[in-house]
């Protein structure tokens, strides 16, 4: 063993002359014969770090050269291109179909491109362009694949450059992509445009993914974002202010994500969408259904909320389609099913923190109360299922690694400090690895529609609440839809002008009942939405209904 620590020292010992070497548990070479010490060390291969360890591996002398190497130039678009091409990939792997890659969200970045003069134009705009090394054929074809020439005008992705050795960092082009101003008034790509741009792609293929579940799986790295730059080709080295451009520290909320979409669609100037009909997962006739599951409700509410629907009118695909009216907007489908759901519990239960307790003594009472849906016992199961999924993906967020492989940095003494930060990050996760009986990083779980798993299988959140019937809220049967509370509140149902106003809920929110407040909480928790956003959706539900004179 010692023969293998030395790797073959062979030199003879100064005091002895013997060639018998060892060594010692601090690293330094002895000899066996005589036991002098030398000061040649022991090579250690092992980077991971070793607590008192303070050993300087390498010198660095002199000025160091840099070689610039032929090359050709690209540009920010097509870093952009790189990056939804690779979020259209990992949705296509989730089950996403492929007419939404090729022949929806490709003509959209077409579109796009030719709208903010970036390509497929005769006068383009400057675009900040970076040096890209000639070997990359395979990186050509692959970009030339998803924006291809149109009418004879080829895009920026397709000019042939020389040799270009200019700093792209100090450009004028960097100035307005870093600038919020110049980059909306010249609509640039931002990294949150991409999911926006992914969205309205999802809308128009009518794939049941909602902007929800896409915010769900980016968070859980199932579609690239946060690093998705990590995945751009070897030769397109992002480099000085550049790195602002792409870098990600957050994903953005539901509700910059939406406002993003309806920028791009009025941008655009897309026609009108594919009608969302009853018979399309994004309607809320179908969509209730699969948000009554996730919650735990009984699926004989799901009638009953398709007469809220018929009654506030919301049966319209015109409603639900993006870009029919005079103002374009997206729809936020999601939102407004949870929203529908809420107002028929109202309608039901009441949930003004009396009403909705006392039908569940009544419940109790009934003659087969073991096949009644009963809301006390229904909220306390809720109640502890949710505070211990709040809990865990508070952990989760905690333990995710949002610093990539790849860090980016401004200049080199940037580049330095990032390096540096990188080298601790991990020799502490190396340190908390051995330490501690727990994995430091997010476990991969397969991605799920649903929040929650309800039935007596192994792993499951609780008892399903599906099968359970309505029978002691209806006074009579449930084709007459004859409640027994006959009781609804709401607040001042007043129109309110949409570029001056603002959210109400913080003005109301210490007057609303406790148990309402736990309904957005909880189909908050669902969607991963602020309760402003759920709270201003009941109103316009409760708008439409006594409106209507229903």
């Amino acid at each position: 063993m010692d023969a293998q620590d030395t790797a073959g020292y062979s030199e003879a010992c100064a005091q002895c002359s013997a060639v018998d070497w060892g060594v010692s548990d601090e690293g330094r070479f002895y000899c066996k014969t005589c036991h002098n010490v030398i000061e040649r060390t022991q090579d250690v291969q092992d980077t991971s770090f070793t607590p008192g360890s303070s050993r300087i591996s390498t010198f660095g002398t002199g000025r160091k050269s840099s070689r610039t190497e032929c090359g050709r130039e690209w540009m920010i678009c097509e870093g952009f291109q790189f990056i939804l091409r690779n979020q259209a990939n990992a949705l296509l792997r989730l089950g996403v179909g492929d007419y939404f890659k090729d022949h929806v969200l490709c003509e959209m970045w077409r579109l796009y491109l030719q709208k903010s003069r970036q390509a497929y134009t005769h006068k383009p705009v400057r675009i900040s362009h970076y040096k890209l090394h000639t070997d990359s054929s395979s990186t050509e074809m692959s970009s030339r694949s998803f924006v291809t020439e149109s009418d004879g005008e080829t895009s920026g992705s397709n000019q042939d450059h020389s040799c270009i050795v200019s700093a792209c960092s100090n450009s004028d082009e960097d100035v307005s992509h870093l600038s919020a101003r110049r980059g909306r008034s010249q609509s640039l790509m931002s990294m949150s445009k991409t999911l926006a741009l992914v969205h309205l792609a999802l809308v128009w293929s009518r794939e049941a993914l909602t902007l929800s579940d896409l915010l769900r799986l980016v968070n859980k790295g199932h579609v690239p974002y946060v690093n998705a730059y990590e995945q751009l080709p070897d030769e397109m080295n992002i480099k000085g202010k550049d790195a602002l451009i792409f870098r990600v520290e957050s994903v953005p909320s539901h509700t910059a994500i939406h406002r993003e979409a309806e920028t791009l669609l009025s941008f655009l100037q897309l026609p009108a969408f594919p009608p969302v009909t009853g018979q399309t997962l994004l309607h809320p006739v179908r969509l209730s259904l699969r948000y009554l599951i996730d919650s735990n409700l009984p699926v004989e509410l799901h009638p009953l909320l398709c007469r809220l629907i018929e009654r506030t009118g919301m049966m319209d695909p015109k409603l639900h389609t993006c870009g029919c009216s005079a103002h374009p907007a997206v729809p936020l489908y999601d939102v407004q099913t949870a929203a529908l759901i809420i107002v028929t519990m109202k309608l039901l239960f009441g949930l003004n923190d009396q009403t909705e307790w006392d039908l569940s003594s009544q419940t109790i009472e009934h003659q087969h109360a073991g096949d009644q849906f009963s809301l006390r016992r229904w909220y306390r199961l809720l109640q502890g299922v949710l505070i211990r999924a709040q809990n865990r993906q508070k952990v989760d967020v905690m333990r995710k690694q949002w610093k990539g492989d790849k860090p980016l940095h401004l200049d080199k003494k940037d580049r330095r400090v990032v390096m540096k930060k990188k080298r601790t990050a991990q020799q502490l996760r190396v340190c908390y690895e051995k330490l501690s009986s727990q994995r430091a990083a997010v476990q991969h779980v397969s991605p799920c529609s649903f929040r929650f798993c309800w039935g007596d299988q192994y792993e499951a959140d609780g008892p399903s609440f599906h099968q359970k019937k309505l029978g002691g809220i209806l006074s009579l049967p449930l084709d007459t839809d004859t409640l027994r509370n006959s009781w609804y509140w709401h607040p001042a149902l007043k129109r309110c002008k949409p570029r001056t106003c603002r959210s109400h809920y913080e003005e109301v929110e210490a007057t609303l009942p406790q148990t309402f407040k736990w309904f957005l909480k909880l189909f908050c928790f669902l969607l991963d939405i602020k309760p402003a956003c759920l709270y201003e959706e009941v109103l316009k539900v409760e708008h439409r209904l006594f409106t209507n004179h229903t």
